[in-house]
Protein backbone atom coordinates (compact mmCIF):
# COMPACT_ATOMS: atom_id res chain seq x y z
CA UNK A 1 0.00 0.00 0.00
CA UNK A 2 1.34 3.80 -1.06
CA UNK A 3 1.39 6.03 1.65
CA UNK A 4 0.65 9.39 0.55
CA UNK A 5 2.43 12.89 0.52
CA UNK A 6 3.03 15.75 2.58
CA UNK A 7 2.33 19.16 1.39
CA UNK A 8 5.32 19.86 0.97
CA UNK A 9 6.80 16.61 -0.94
CA UNK A 10 3.54 17.47 -3.39
CA UNK A 11 5.19 20.95 -3.55
CA UNK A 12 8.05 20.56 -5.54
CA UNK A 13 7.03 17.54 -7.12
CA UNK A 14 4.27 19.47 -8.82
CA UNK A 15 6.49 21.90 -9.97
CA UNK A 16 9.03 19.44 -11.36
CA UNK A 17 5.83 18.24 -12.89
CA UNK A 18 4.87 20.97 -14.40
CA UNK A 19 8.40 21.91 -15.89
CA UNK A 20 8.54 18.31 -17.32
CA UNK A 21 11.71 18.00 -15.29
CA UNK A 22 11.36 13.93 -14.36
CA UNK A 23 15.44 14.01 -14.09
CA UNK A 24 16.35 16.37 -11.78
CA UNK A 25 19.04 16.73 -9.44
CA UNK A 26 19.82 18.25 -5.98
CA UNK A 27 20.62 21.33 -6.81
CA UNK A 28 17.22 21.52 -8.69
CA UNK A 29 15.28 21.10 -5.28
CA UNK A 30 17.25 22.67 -3.29
CA UNK A 31 14.92 26.18 -2.86
CA UNK A 32 12.61 24.08 -1.08
CA UNK A 33 14.08 23.24 2.07
CA UNK A 34 15.97 25.44 4.76
CA UNK A 35 19.38 22.41 4.61
CA UNK A 36 21.00 19.76 2.81
CA UNK A 37 19.86 17.47 5.97
CA UNK A 38 15.80 18.20 5.64
CA UNK A 39 16.36 17.84 1.81
CA UNK A 40 17.81 14.03 2.36
CA UNK A 41 15.02 13.14 4.76
CA UNK A 42 12.25 14.06 1.75
CA UNK A 43 14.29 12.44 -0.94
CA UNK A 44 14.86 9.26 1.19
CA UNK A 45 10.82 9.49 2.26
CA UNK A 46 10.10 9.57 -1.99
CA UNK A 47 12.15 6.50 -2.47
CA UNK A 48 10.71 4.65 0.07
CA UNK A 49 6.99 5.79 -1.50
CA UNK A 50 8.40 4.72 -4.32
CA UNK A 51 8.12 7.94 -5.92
CA UNK A 52 11.71 8.88 -7.35
CA UNK A 53 14.34 6.26 -8.33
CA UNK A 54 18.25 7.62 -7.68
CA UNK A 55 20.13 7.19 -10.73
CA UNK A 56 23.40 8.58 -9.60
CA UNK A 57 25.20 10.37 -6.94
CA UNK A 58 23.66 13.39 -7.80
CA UNK A 59 20.35 12.85 -9.88
CA UNK A 60 17.06 11.49 -9.50
CA UNK A 61 14.63 10.49 -11.87
CA UNK A 62 10.81 11.12 -10.99
CA UNK A 63 8.13 8.80 -11.38
CA UNK A 64 5.11 10.76 -13.12
CA UNK A 65 1.90 11.45 -11.50
CA UNK A 66 0.07 9.57 -14.82
CA UNK A 67 2.08 6.57 -14.05
CA UNK A 68 -0.75 3.81 -13.46
CA UNK A 69 0.07 2.18 -10.07
CA UNK A 70 3.26 3.61 -10.04
CA UNK A 71 5.03 1.73 -12.98
CA UNK A 72 6.96 3.64 -15.47
CA UNK A 73 9.60 3.17 -18.45
CA UNK A 74 11.98 5.17 -19.70
CA UNK A 75 13.77 4.73 -22.93
CA UNK A 76 17.15 2.62 -21.79
CA UNK A 77 19.51 4.98 -24.26
CA UNK A 78 17.90 8.02 -22.29
CA UNK A 79 18.29 6.13 -18.99
CA UNK A 80 22.00 5.71 -19.26
CA UNK A 81 22.80 9.32 -20.46
CA UNK A 82 21.12 10.49 -17.80
CA UNK A 83 23.07 7.86 -15.35
CA UNK A 84 26.33 9.15 -17.37
CA UNK A 85 25.33 12.57 -17.26
CA UNK A 86 25.75 12.54 -21.15
CA UNK A 87 29.65 12.02 -21.36
CA UNK A 88 32.51 9.36 -20.94
CA UNK A 89 30.54 6.45 -22.55
CA UNK A 90 29.46 4.25 -25.03
CA UNK A 91 26.40 1.92 -25.81
CA UNK A 92 28.00 -1.15 -27.55
CA UNK A 93 27.03 -5.31 -27.92
CA UNK A 94 23.84 -6.11 -28.81
CA UNK A 95 22.32 -2.82 -28.37
CA UNK A 96 24.10 -1.09 -30.47
CA UNK A 97 23.89 -3.93 -33.14
CA UNK A 98 19.99 -3.76 -32.79
CA UNK A 99 19.82 0.08 -33.14
CA UNK A 100 21.72 -0.23 -36.26
CA UNK A 101 19.36 -3.01 -37.35
CA UNK A 102 21.97 -5.60 -37.38
CA UNK A 103 20.11 -7.61 -35.31
CA UNK A 104 15.89 -7.78 -34.60
CA UNK A 105 16.48 -9.41 -31.47
CA UNK A 106 15.27 -6.86 -28.89
CA UNK A 107 18.57 -6.93 -26.31
CA UNK A 108 17.80 -8.28 -22.87
CA UNK A 109 20.85 -5.85 -21.52
CA UNK A 110 22.39 -2.47 -22.53
CA UNK A 111 26.25 -3.09 -22.35
CA UNK A 112 28.13 0.80 -21.85
CA UNK A 113 31.75 1.02 -21.61
CA UNK A 114 33.21 3.97 -19.17
CA UNK A 115 36.25 5.12 -17.68
CA UNK A 116 34.12 5.37 -14.59
CA UNK A 117 31.49 2.93 -13.66
CA UNK A 118 31.41 -0.90 -13.80
CA UNK A 119 28.66 -3.56 -12.50
CA UNK A 120 24.87 -4.43 -13.19
CA UNK A 121 22.45 -2.05 -12.83
CA UNK A 122 18.51 -2.98 -13.35
CA UNK A 123 16.30 0.18 -13.59
CA UNK A 124 12.58 -0.06 -14.60
CA UNK A 125 13.21 -3.90 -15.54
CA UNK A 126 16.41 -3.07 -17.90
CA UNK A 127 19.50 -4.23 -17.38
CA UNK A 128 22.32 -1.94 -17.78
CA UNK A 129 25.65 -3.76 -17.55
CA UNK A 130 28.53 -1.05 -16.70
CA UNK A 131 31.83 -1.82 -17.91
CA UNK A 132 35.09 -0.02 -17.22
CA UNK A 133 37.47 0.38 -20.06
CA UNK A 134 40.04 3.35 -20.35
CA UNK A 135 39.73 3.16 -23.87
CA UNK A 136 35.87 4.00 -25.26
CA UNK A 137 34.93 3.65 -28.58
CA UNK A 138 34.45 5.89 -30.91
CA UNK A 139 30.93 6.77 -30.12
CA UNK A 140 27.83 8.86 -32.79
CA UNK A 141 25.61 11.27 -31.11
CA UNK A 142 22.09 10.50 -31.82
CA UNK A 143 18.95 11.48 -30.74
CA UNK A 144 15.92 9.76 -29.59
CA UNK A 145 12.60 11.74 -28.01
CA UNK A 146 14.52 14.98 -28.81
CA UNK A 147 17.52 13.45 -26.05
CA UNK A 148 20.43 12.85 -27.30
CA UNK A 149 22.78 10.01 -26.33
CA UNK A 150 26.37 7.92 -27.65
CA UNK A 151 26.29 4.84 -29.23
CA UNK A 152 28.72 2.89 -31.18
CA UNK A 153 29.53 3.68 -34.96
CA UNK A 154 27.86 1.40 -37.79
CA UNK A 155 31.11 -0.17 -38.59
CA UNK A 156 31.98 -0.84 -34.76
CA UNK A 157 28.35 -2.46 -33.85
CA UNK A 158 29.07 -4.84 -36.92
CA UNK A 159 30.90 -6.81 -35.26
CA UNK A 160 28.20 -7.89 -32.32
CA UNK A 161 25.69 -9.19 -35.37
Amino acid sequence: MRKGLSEKEMSFISRLELKGKYFFTRDDIKQFFTGSNEMNVYLHHLKKKERIIKLNKTKYFLIPVKAVGGKWSEHPYILIDEIMNGREYCIVGKAAAHYWKWIDQIPVEYEVITPKKHGMVEIFHTRLHFRRRRKIPQGVVKSISGHQFLIASKQESRQWR
